[in-house]
C-alpha cells in the first residue's frame, strides 16, 4: 500500500551519491502528523527536490567536463538534479487542488539520465506487537 510523502521525506538518484530531502511547496492546508502531503507538483529541483551529493552521469556537463579534463576517467561533480517533468503517480487516488498527491511509489526522472524514487516518504507506520 502506498504511503502519501510528507515533511521529512527523503529521495535518492541513480546517479547520485547520496539521499536528498524533499521540501513541500505546494499545499500547505493538508495535513499529516509530520506535516503538509506534497503533490505531484513538489518536482522542482532547487525548491522541492535538494542534491543527491555527487552526480556519475555523463550527461550532466559538469560530469563531462570534468572527465575529458580527467582524460576519460570518470570524475563525479556535485549533484543538483534538473526534473524532465514532473513525477509519475502510480495511482491518483488522493487528489489535493486538482494534483494527485506524492506517494511513495511515485518516480520522476532527471534530465541527465537518472531515475529519482522515494526511499522514506516522511511518515511511518507504527505497528504494535
Amino acid at each position: 500500500m502506498s504511503q502519501l510523502v510528507t515533511t521529512g521525506a527523503q529521495a535518492v538518484c541513480t546517479m547520485g551519491q547520496a539521499p536528498a530531502p524533499i521540501n513541500i511547496t505546494s499545499n500547505q492546508t493538508v495535513m499529516t502528523a509530520n506535516g503538509p502531503v506534497a503533490t505531484i507538483a513538489d518536482s522542482a529541483g532547487a525548491a522541492n527536490v535538494g542534491p543527491f551529493g555527487m552526480c556519475m552521469s555523463l550527461a550532466n556537463p559538469a560530469v563531462a567536463a570534468a572527465t575529458a579534463a580527467a582524460l576519460g576517467v570518470l570524475t563525479p561533480q556535485p549533484c543538483m538534479p534538473v526534473p524532465a517533468g514532473t513525477w509519475i503517480p502510480t495511482s491518483a487516488k488522493v487528489i489535493i487542488g486538482g494534483k494527485p498527491c506524492l506517494t511513495n511509489d511515485c518516480k520522476m526522472m532527471c534530465a541527465y539520465a537518472g531515475s529519482i524514487s522515494i526511499v522514506s516518504p516522511g511518515q511511518f507506520k507504527v505497528t504494535e506487537q
